[in-house]
């Protein structure tokens, strides 16, 4: 369950009767999440390991949906469920504790959830997935979107592949080499900025123009290796700037030196550094960031506070482990800024970068930490 501040949209100043219901449409695959931490080291062959923690919840392309959720944003997703316990777990905890709207998802008859069991030990994760593809929608009657028990119609597009994307604000794509999603340039064509980042080519060939959706994109979000690889840089800067020839915003995330963007069309640049923190479970970092990226982008910030946005919000959530609910709400936020504040050896000048800050959190927040949702399947209301 989510724990926002009620009241707070970012959006609030900017929206108008003729806007769309949705601020953020996004499609792909949920995952049963299954995270063990507090490992002291990668577990051994032959051997038993036990973690100090363990937490499930919605993950994969839930763990994006959740964040822009908890950030106020009117957020639409497509995806196939599962029919057993738990794609039930999943659907409910977007739709009921998250607010998502679910109406162009489906639940498919005899398909199971894909899993991913995930450790997190010495600052990073390894995972271990399971899964097919979900079929497409057959002629079983039902509804889409009517609940977790209910199918969609053959008429009806699938889910992974929507034809027709409600009309939005804007939409994430995660680009494939080789690939074109439909929906992408008919959201684009329909007003929708188009934010995507990239996965690993592994056919090596690293190759811009394989990226047919590129061309629709608002802005392109790829890590520092990724970056350099497609623009045959050695630099992460000077392949953000060489992006920004090809997409209007380029935001390179640099790990531990935080994140620098380009904006094509003015040539401003802006770098943020990141937030030192104790990291406890990286999962679902990069899609926390996207969405703090998306929210500024939307609310028409600056574009470095966008970049720090994006980097708190990655930041809060690798403090708590889980994926999509790590993802920090305003209330986390709001902790964070009265707390942070009144530490001695804080710089004035880091203080500064987040100022922006004040004029969006209530005057009062609760005390730091804050106790998040239980990433549990066992528990019963």
């Amino acid at each position: 369950m989510s724990t926002d501040t009620p009241g707070i949209d970012p959006l609030l100043a900017l929206r108008a009767p003729q806007d769309p219901a949705c601020d953020v449409f996004l499609t792909g695959t949920v995952f049963l999440d299954i995270i063990f931490t507090g490992l002291d080291s990668a577990p051994v062959r032959g051997t038993e390991s036990w973690a100090r923690g363990m937490g499930s919840s919605p993950g994969g392309v839930a763990n994006m949906a959740t964040a822009l959720a908890r950030l106020g944003l009117h957020t639409s997703l497509a995806a196939a469920f599962g029919d057993d316990h738990y794609g039930e777990y999943c659907w409910d905890a977007l739709e009921q504790g998250e607010g998502i709207d679910l109406s162009m998802s489906r639940t498919v008859p005899g398909w199971h959830s894909p899993v991913t069991v995930s450790m997190a030990y010495e600052g990073e994760r390894t995972m271990v997935s399971h899964g097919h593809e979900a079929p497409a929608p057959s002629a079983v009657p039902g509804q889409a979107g009517a609940g977790p028990t209910e199918t969609a119609p053959t008429a009806a597009p699938s889910p992974a592949f929507p034809q027709c994307p409600p009309r939005a604000r804007a939409a994430i794509a995660s680009l494939v080499p080789g690939r074109s999603e439909p929906w992408v340039a008919t959201a684009a064509r329909h007003g929708a900025l188009i934010f995507a980042d990239v996965g690993w080519d592994e056919t090596g060939r690293w190759d811009l123009d394989a990226l047919p959706d590129l061309a629709h994109c608002e802005a392109f979000l790829p890590n520092a290796e990724e970056a350099m690889r497609y623009t045959r840089t050695d630099c992460p800067r000077a392949a953000a700037h060489a992006l920004a020839e090809r997409v209007p915003l380029a935001v390179v995330t640099l790990g531990a030196e935080g994140a620098y963007a380009v904006d094509g069309r003015t040539g401003a640049a802006a770098q943020v550094p990141a937030i030192e923190v104790e990291a406890l479970d990286p999962t679902g970092a990069g899609d926390v960031f996207v969405a703090g990226f998306v929210t500024g982008t939307l609310a028409d910030w600056p574009l470095a506070d966008r970049l720090a946005f994006a980097g708190l919000t990655a930041a809060l959530s690798v403090q708590e482990f889980g994926g999509s609910l790590s993802a920090p709400g305003w209330a986390e936020i709001a902790a964070w800024w009265q707390r942070i504040r009144t530490l001695d050896d804080q710089d004035p000048t880091a203080l500064e970068r987040y100022a922006f800050l004040e004029e969006l959190l209530p005057t009062t927040a609760r005390a730091w930490p804050l106790r998040r949702a239980v990433p549990t399947i066992g528990f019963r209301q």
